[in-house]
């Protein structure tokens, strides 16, 4: 490790910054902030991913996502917990279940901002574990098979993504988790300086490839705004995304005098929910305006389908969402292990007209 390394650090950082003076993107002076705030929330996280917690022999549990570093359309009833392991290596995972609705583990290749290929390498579900009946479990990382309670890993293996999701943040449980490496006793090495340098230039690289590549999906939605289009789970696959989950995303603008409603009659599924995130694919803040609905929290019609209301300010109806001081961003909904995929019908209305649309 020496200056050099430090400098290269620095400029990929400032190169960075590139993506937020890109042409499509809006020339306003909250959309450029909330870039840069993006890109400095990004850091944390990948200072946290690359130099904190990035010794897969001695794994331990961080958070890739939360209320103020947010990435890819980042779930807010989604609790996420990730942890730096290796396909060379063995694991275990202890925990007990909880009470919320959706429990998911799964292995992963790649990173954002790396060459190398990227993709989803293992997954289980809560229901497919064998639970003792006081609620604990047990889970072997590997990738020999193993009898029991199996999650597969494949040899470029090193990264595990723990998601949970609350219908009901109030009365529902998260699940209590610990991983540990079965074949590595002892404490971690001292900081190596070589890898320190390896892990700011990957940093680094995350930064600049996490925003590069989301800011190009929100250009490919805003060529269609104000539509829910289905993304080929091939996309998100590649992007770490849950195998389970099917998207529709798109792009939303309303001019302060229109109102965005969307409808759907949701199929039998185990989780679904809807959101406002910025431009950059940041939800926007679910702690202050109510800017998501989910399969409890919404508001349903007598046939079982819902109408949301997507509106600057407070329409009078059910199932406002909050455009929490935006004119624009992008949107998603999202079905979790659905029995189909119907398609979400999206309309623009003038809020003068809207009560007589509802």
């Amino acid at each position: 490790m020496n200056s050099k390394d430090w400098d290269k650090f620095c400029d990929s950082l400032k190169s960075a910054g590139d993506v937020i003076q890109r042409d499509l993107v809006p020339n306003s002076g909250m959309d450029r902030a909330e870039g840069y705030r993006y890109l400095s929330r990004l850091l944390r996280l990948a200072l946290e991913k690359f130099v904190e917690h990035n010794d897969p022999t001695t794994p331990r549990f961080y958070r890739l996502s939360h209320e103020t570093a947010k990435i890819g359309c980042d779930n807010p009833d989604s609790f996420y917990q990730n942890a730096a392991i290796s396909g060379d290596c063995q694991y275990r995972i202890r925990g007990t279940r909880g009470t919320v609705s959706y429990l998911g583990f799964g292995t992963y290749y790649g990173n954002y901002g790396s060459s190398a290929r990227s993709g989803c390498s293992g997954y289980l579900e809560a229901h497919e574990l064998t639970i003792n009946p006081d609620g604990t479990f047990e889970i072997i990382l590997s990738s020999e098979q193993q009898a029991g309670n199996w999650l597969p890993m494949e040899s470029d293996t090193s990264m595990l993504i723990v998601r949970q999701n609350f219908l009901d943040h109030e009365s529902e449980t998260a699940a209590s988790l610990s991983i540990e490496r079965i074949d590595s006793p002892g404490p971690p090495p001292p900081l190596d300086p070589a890898e320190f340098a390896e892990g700011l230039a990957a940093a680094a690289a995350f930064v600049g490839g996490t925003a590069s590549l989301f800011t190009g999906w929100t250009e490919g939605f805003a060529a269609h705004p104000n539509q829910l289009r289905p993304l080929d789970p091939a996309i998100t696959g590649a992007a770490h995304g849950d195998p389970n989950i099917f998207f529709y995303m798109g792009y939303w603008r309303l001019a302060d005098d229109e109102a965005l409603v969307v409808e759907a009659t949701p199929p039998q599924c185990e989780y679904w929910n809807f959101q406002l995130n910025n431009y950059w694919m940041e939800s926007l803040d679910y702690r202050y305006h109510q800017v998501h609905y989910n399969k409890h929290t919404t508001g349903y019609r007598d046939d079982g389908s819902f109408r949301l209301v997507v509106a600057h300010r407070d329409p009078g109806t059910e199932n406002w969402v909050d455009t929490a001081g935006h004119s624009h961003g992008t949107m998603g909904l999202r079905w979790a292990k659905a029995d189909s995929h119907p398609q979400p019908l999206v309309k623009v209305v003038k809020t003068a007209d809207l009560a007589g649309y509802l």
